[in-house]
């Protein structure tokens, strides 16, 4: 997996420090999906990244899986624009379990069941 230029440490310091921005599909996601904010904050402070997209324009960003209190799984997509030291929250979703393994960390290929 490609590298990027922050870890999972980044992100929950960004979040915790309030240098995030929640970008408006983002919060439409979230409203859509039911998903509160104590629970994204629940997926950044246990999450860990599954998938890196180094490429993503204008900032690399990745795919966060967490849990919340009650054991919901969440999918949390960021970005962190390093020069500026924020955290961009990009969207979000509780992953579909015909598409993501028992654990929700890898992706179900085609032909693989």
């Amino acid at each position: 997996m490609p590298d990027l230029p922050y870890t999972i440490d980044d992100i929950r310091r960004l979040y915790l420090s309030k240098k995030y921005v929640f970008r408006e599909h983002m919060l439409d996601m979230m409203a859509e999906r039911n998903i509160s904010h104590s629970e994204i904050s629940q997926t950044v402070q246990h999450g860990e990244i599954i998938e890196k997209y180094p490429d993503d324009k204008p900032f690399p960003s990745c795919l966060v899986i967490g849990f919340t209190i009650g054991e919901r799984p969440i999918h949390i997509v960021c970005s962190v624009d390093t020069e500026s030291e924020r955290l961009y929250m990009i969207t979000t979703y509780e992953p579909d379990k015909a598409k993501w393994t028992h654990n929700f960390k890898e992706r179900i290929r085609e032909g693989l069941l």
